[in-house]
């Protein structure tokens, strides 16, 4: 019998700049207490807000701080948004946020994201007394040719993003021959669905059933394509800078 697979959005106390994370956590998961097995989400707006990734909107002109901010910077497009690259994800203006944000700055990414997962699952891990726990900062994004945005991971920690089906028979028995699975991205999708994206206050979610592998280290080369062998290189390769 398969795992039934659930997931949880946590309501919590507005998250404020510098507060820490690992007690705000602690307290939001009170009543809910993690279980072995589980998959925490974590909005990653709340770690760069407990990291202090936070720039004055008086100090910098927003298109310069995307261009310092992005690892591949593509061009500015519609609606105030630039393209750009950012650890291993296509995504508007760097991850720059300004929503939600109480004192009206512009709010980074982590500076480190698959370390603050790590470090966060490290923590949780002995708090709860849990041998197998997985981490997965959350953000959002669109998707080429749809409407509307959704969940993605930023970074994660404890399990095995990639489900490789590379040699397995489909149901004629036709071998796969370039197949792969993106667990971390279905299950970061399904949680932003339910965490929302505006005034919700649900900055976290608990996964449980996830049919993932956990393992102790993360290797972030896992999941990320290299830019130049991605299936969609041919369409902004002229604009990378």
């Amino acid at each position: 019998m398969k795992n039934i697979l659930t997931a949880q959005p946590i309501q919590t106390p507005v998250f404020h700049l510098g507060d820490d994370l690992e007690l705000f956590i602690q307290r939001a998961l009170e009543n809910e207490k993690l279980k072995e097995g589980d998959v925490l989400c974590v909005t990653s707006k709340l770690v760069s807000l407990s990291e202090g990734r936070v720039v004055s909107k008086t100090s910098i002109e927003k298109t310069a701080l995307v261009r310092r901010e992005s690892d591949h910077f593509l061009g500015e497009i519609g609606y105030g948004c630039s393209l750009t690259i950012k650890e291993g994800l296509l995504i508007p203006s760097a991850g720059i946020d300004e929503s939600n944000s109480e004192n009206g700055e512009y709010i980074l990414f982590p500076e480190k994201p698959f370390q603050s997962s790590e470090n966060l699952r490290q923590k949780l891990k002995q708090y709860f007394k849990l041998t197998n726990l997985g981490i997965i900062l959350t953000d959002s994004h669109t998707t080429p040719l749809r409407q509307g945005v959704s969940g993605v991971a930023l970074s994660y920690a404890g399990f095995k993003a990639v489900r490789d089906k590379i040699g397995q028979p489909d149901i004629f028995g036709r071998e796969m021959k370039m197949t792969k699975m993106n667990l971390l991205d279905g299950l970061a999708a399904t949680a932003v669905m339910l965490m929302g994206e505006t005034n919700e206050q649900c900055p976290l979610a608990i996964i449980r059933g996830a049919p993932v592998e956990f393992c102790e280290k993360t290797d972030p080369k896992e999941i990320q394509m290299p830019w130049e062998q991605d299936l969609y290189y041919p369409l902004y390769k002229l604009a990378v800078t």
